[in-house]
């Protein structure tokens, strides 16, 4: 298994011998390397088994380095930029050539995101590349929260994980790009369409379930704990299961089956918890007792728009 631990210069040496190292963010833990290799890429692809159709995110600690790898800031992504981050909220940009078409799968626009976590910015300051960091999972599991869940999944290939502690959202970053005029949101996640629109005005909502995305988690079957989910009203499609066999996945109501065959996403209806809940929920459902999981959408306001977008994935 991988070492745990909090040690910067450890996780930088590994880094800048093109090796891959778990961090974390306030979204998910990320499986990073140097965003500039292709070595350090094919690596990511590797201990994934992640589809190389399937873009990846840079992550850097300044709009500087940004720049560096860009071709320009529209003035939209310049404001989105200032409001977020650092934050959960990843631009497309159109990148510059020296960036590898391997980091976008050949688009010409690059993700990238300044995450808000103080452990990682500390280590992107002491880089000299920015670092392409997916979920530390393999491709199409359940997004890790935690060290201990990289170490669960892919401990046995890789050799450190940077230790920062429970992430605090618990959902990927929102991803945004623009198409002439349009900002148009690929990706629901932890930065609210509400509060993209404060700043930029109406935005467009384009979250394609795609083979051939165009950007990253685009892709229609993602997140899933390995169990067949059926999404709906808990109550009526628990008649006639065997609740010894069915795990359940609610918004805040508990239901006739064993404790440890369900999980309430928040109790008091407070939709940050349930974001902060849904990928450990996910996860705790994928026991072998458990034959199918019966889960319900919750409100679909603020980042309840996010958390059903995952359990539509996970569902497929």
């Amino acid at each position: 298994m991988a070492e745990i631990g909090k040690d910067i210069a450890r996780a930088k040496h590994l880094l800048e011998n093109d090796d891959v190292v778990g961090i974390p963010t306030e979204t998910v833990y990320g499986l990073a390397g140097n965003a500039l290799s292709e070595n350090a890429i094919l690596k990511i692809y590797s201990v994934k088994n992640r589809p190389k159709f399937d873009p990846l995110i840079a992550h850097t600690n300044s709009l500087d380095k940004v720049k560096n790898m860009v071709r320009d800031v529209p003035e939209k992504a310049a404001q989105l930029a200032e409001a977020f981050w650092p934050g959960p909220l990843t631009i497309l940009l159109n990148k510059k050539p020296e960036v590898p078409d391997l980091l976008t799968s050949g688009l010409d626009r690059v993700a990238v995101r300044i995450p808000n976590h103080p452990l990682t910015i500390e280590l992107l300051t002491e880089l000299e590349f920015p670092l392409a960091a997916p979920s530390a999972n393999p491709f199409g599991y359940v997004s890790p929260t935690s060290a201990k869940h990289v170490n669960d999944q892919l401990g046995d290939q890789i050799q450190y994980i940077l230790d920062g502690g429970q992430c605090h959202i618990g959902l990927e970053s929102t991803i945004v790009g623009f198409e002439g005029d349009d900002v148009v949101i690929y990706r629901l996640g932890g930065t609210r369409v509400e509060a993209i629109e404060d700043v930029v005005g109406k935005v467009r909502i384009q979250v394609n379930e795609s083979s051939n995305p165009a950007a990253p988690g685009m892709l229609k079957s993602h997140y899933s704990p390995g169990r067949k989910m059926i999404i709906g009203d808990i109550a009526e499609n628990l008649k006639g299961m065997n609740s010894k066999s069915t795990g359940v996945l609610s918004f805040q109501t508990t239901h006739d089956v064993p404790e440890q065959n369900q999980v309430v996403l928040s109790p008091s209806g407070d939709m940050d918890e349930a974001a902060r809940n849904i990928f450990a929920a996910l996860r705790r459902m994928d026991q072998p007792h458990i034959e199918v999981i019966l889960a319900e959408f919750v409100p679909q306001e603020g980042l309840g728009k996010a958390i059903n977008d995952r359990l539509r994935r996970a569902a497929v």
